[in-house]
């Protein structure tokens, strides 16, 4: 089995590369994952700003349609789509100037792995930040 993001790699971008994180496909429904992710990065300080179509606030923070629509700076990518649309999404967190880009459990895309890489942001696949914060003792 490949590893798409090492200890080190996930440990920089939960600690050292900002706070502020769009989570693409975050809505206010509590049964999905991206909600549960995004209260454990609340709880360990980061600002989740939800990008998702319907624009919705969450976690009393105002959503966006796509991360182009952010008005300010974005650390760290994360991303809950289908991998057929995730490769799109880690190019626009590269064209948006995002340090890293984080695609969930089930998210893989290893042109795109490949792309964020070489375009020098930090990236992580099919890896849970939600797992990985306990796991690291961060939270």
């Amino acid at each position: 089995m490949t590893i798409f993001g090492d200890d080190a790699t996930i440990g920089r971008i939960l600690t050292a590369t900002g706070d502020t994180w769009a989570v693409v496909g975050l809505s206010e429904n509590p049964e999905r994952a991206a909600y549960r992710v995004a209260e454990k990065l609340r709880r360990i300080g980061k600002r989740v700003v939800p990008v998702h179509p319907t624009a919705e606030t969450v976690h009393g923070e105002q959503g966006y349609a796509s991360l182009a629509e952010i008005p300010f700076p974005v650390d760290v990518v994360d991303v809950f789509v289908n991998s057929a649309l995730a490769g799109d999404i880690a190019d626009q967190a590269v064209a948006i100037g995002a340090k890293a880009v984080w695609f969930q459990v089930g998210v893989i895309d290893e042109a795109a792995y490949d792309r964020t890489r070489e375009a020098g942001l930090l990236m992580v696949m099919d890896r849970s930040p939600g797992r990985e914060i306990p796991r690291l003792g961060l939270g």
